[in-house]
């Protein structure tokens, strides 16, 4: 039965159906979903403070007032307007210290987590999506890195190689710190081989190259970015620890290196807080900016955690609902309960 094209032209031409109250029709929430991770109150705090350490980083050397070794005759002295954050033993300034020290620990900690995401990904997705023999041995592999104790080893590298430099360190660090990354997204993919539309782009005949990276690797950015943080985290903190027990080839200055001094040179005992004090709030703002951002991961890619912490949430008609504790309110339409 054929339509009338006059019947066809009306309903064109016909207006939009009023929308409610009169006004027009949110915009469509694309973006709001591209930017929810940033909206999210840890994760845009973390990224703040790590912007900032990453500033210090790359204008450090610049912008200290001094040269971090050279000695003056103001030994010991508390914070004043010549040395903000005081002197030590020698006369060195504690503030360009602290601030050309950032860039070593940011290098280490950064290059590391490259180096071991990257392994990580290779290895444990390959494992997960072939399996058999070859992903058995991926697997083996894996175990075997698992109990190479990363700090002796470093030791003896920095032992051996009187000239071992940050990027070398961060490479040893790297190399070393994979397997758990490995295993976890390796366990991801098995889950996700086995998916309808994995299956789909097997049947039509994609590659396994294509399949890996345009099915399975979008799905596991998450937990990729939640290991890249983790290695991060552990980069830095292996790297200072390197520092404080007396490890100087690590770097010329960094946090850890300020903390060896004073400690070496009783600060505490002295009363000198304003030597210990500044790296050691450096480095407790820097785990706190990277352990916010994991958080903020968890919380984007799990709609339960998500919700975690809100006492009261919006309906679609804009009224706040309290939530009760240990409850999760299911919303309804009132005018859709009343018909």
């Amino acid at each position: 039965m054929s339509v009338p094209v006059t019947e066809l032209t009306a309903i064109a031409e016909s207006p939009a159906p009023p929308t409610l109250g009169g006004l027009a029709e949110p915009a469509p929430r694309g973006k709001r979903r591209r930017l929810r991770f940033v909206a999210n109150g840890k994760a845009a705090t973390g990224l703040a403070i790590l912007g900032f350490f990453v500033l210090v980083g790359i204008v450090g050397p610049w912008i200290a007032p001094y040269d971090p070794s050279e000695r003056s005759q103001d030994l010991v002295q508390p914070p004043s307007a010549a040395h903000w954050f005081g002197t030590t033993h020698l006369g060195q300034d504690v503030f360009s210290q602290v601030v050309v020290g950032a860039r070593g620990v940011l290098i280490v900690g950064f290059f590391a987590g490259l180096v071991a995401t990257a392994l990580s990904v290779l290895i444990g997705v390959t494992a997960g999506y072939l399996g058999g023999l070859r992903g058995e041995s991926l697997s083996a592999l894996s175990n075997v890195f698992l109990v190479i104790p990363v700090l002796p080893l470093v030791i003896i590298v920095a032992a051996i190689i009187p000239d071992a430099g940050d990027l070398l360190i961060a490479t040893i660090i790297g190399l070393t710190s994979w397997p758990w990354g490995a295993r976890v997204l390796r366990a991801q993919t098995l889950s996700l081989r086995r998916r309808e539309y994995v299956e789909a782009a097997r049947a039509s005949g994609e590659r396994t190259w294509r399949v890996i990276g345009f099915e399975i690797l979008p799905n596991l950015t998450p937990v990729i970015g939640a290991g890249f943080v983790g290695t991060v985290i552990y980069a830095v903190l292996t790297e200072i620890t390197l520092a404080f027990i007396g490890v100087s080839q690590v770097s010329e200055w960094n946090w850890g290196e300020i903390l060896f001094w004073a400690q070496s040179q009783q600060a505490l005992a002295r009363g000198a807080w304003w030597w210990f004090v500044p790296a050691g709030l450096a480095i407790a703002l820097l785990g706190t900016s990277l352990a916010l951002i994991n958080f903020g991961i968890d919380e984007f890619v799990s709609p339960r955690l998500r919700g975690s912490g809100r006492t009261s949430v919006r309906t679609a008609d804009g009224r706040r609902v309290r939530m009760k504790i240990g409850f999760t309110p299911v919303l309804e339409d009132t005018k859709e309960r009343r018909q």
